[in-house]
């Protein structure tokens, strides 16, 4: 049997691996890493840092391989999650699932091996589904800071108010509107910047938390009355993705400000 850890990291702190996740870090023979191109080399440099802060040099080996490429086009400016997004994102982890099974394969019985998961591996990270169908395996999940705890300490926030109810979602989902019966909506995954296309009247009693980068030296953080700040963001945001080549971020949605 050999044994698969996925294990959280944070959002782009250091120092956001708990205790748990080092102890099992320690215990790692091979660390599996998905080599995403040289637009996030600052991911990679996070992730070989955390690896260099807790492991000896020697102790552990890494099996890297290229991150199968994704139609990013299907579904683009499409409302709810429509049936071409689907397939796209179906057919994408279909590889990944098959790109993991043959990097598995080079753990010899007895090792473990680990995916560092960038947040929380609960949360919008699809590792835990894609090793459910690898054979042979033992997969252990160890918990990490997501980006929507690191955004609501960055601003410090609690997230539900009392007897109200939270929704995490994603920026395709909220496209379409913001649904009547949540006042506090997180949202993630927005590449199209959703907050800014919704209309006035939508947004008009309602603020927002913004953050990108949270956690890391690169923090951005934005926060106001949607109407008055989503232009700010709009401009904070593309300008970031243009020095960097790539953007994470995640926003809190907030109808009537204050307690309830």
């Amino acid at each position: 049997m050999r044994t698969v850890y996925v294990i959280g990291i944070g959002s782009g702190d250091p120092d956001h691996l708990t205790l748990q996740a080092v102890a099992a870090l320690k215990r790692v023979d091979v660390v599996f890493v998905i080599d995403k191109g040289e637009v996030k080399e600052d991911l990679t440099a996070l992730r070989t840092g955390i690896l260099d802060r807790h492991l000896e040099p020697g102790s552990y080996r890494v099996v890297e391989a290229a991150d199968p490429e994704r139609d990013r086009r299907a579904g683009a400016g499409e409302a709810g999650r429509s049936a071409s997004y689907t397939a796209a994102v179906v057919d994408w982890q279909d590889r990944r699932g098959s790109l993991y099974a043959s990097m598995i394969e080079e753990l010899a019985d007895g090792e473990i091996g680990a995916f560092l998961v960038w947040g929380d591996p609960s949360l919008y990270d699809g590792t835990l589904r894609l090793l459910e169908g690898v054979e042979g395996i033992e997969v252990i999940s160890y918990p990490g800071i997501s980006s929507v705890q690191a955004l609501a300490a960055a601003h410090r926030l609690i997230l539900n108010r009392v007897g109200r109810p939270v929704l995490v979602t994603t920026g395709r989902r909220i496209a379409a509107g913001l649904p009547a019966d949540v006042d506090d909506i997180v949202v993630m995954l927005d590449g199209g910047t959703a907050l800014a296309q919704l209309p006035d009247a939508e947004v008009a009693d309602v603020e927002v938390y913004w953050g990108a980068y949270v956690g890391s030296p690169d923090e951005l953080l934005v926060s106001g009355p949607v109407l008055d700040v989503r232009d700010e963001i709009v401009r904070i945001r593309a300008e970031a993705r243009e020095r960097k080549g790539w953007i994470m971020d995640t926003y809190l949605l907030r109808r009537h400000p204050g307690d309830r």
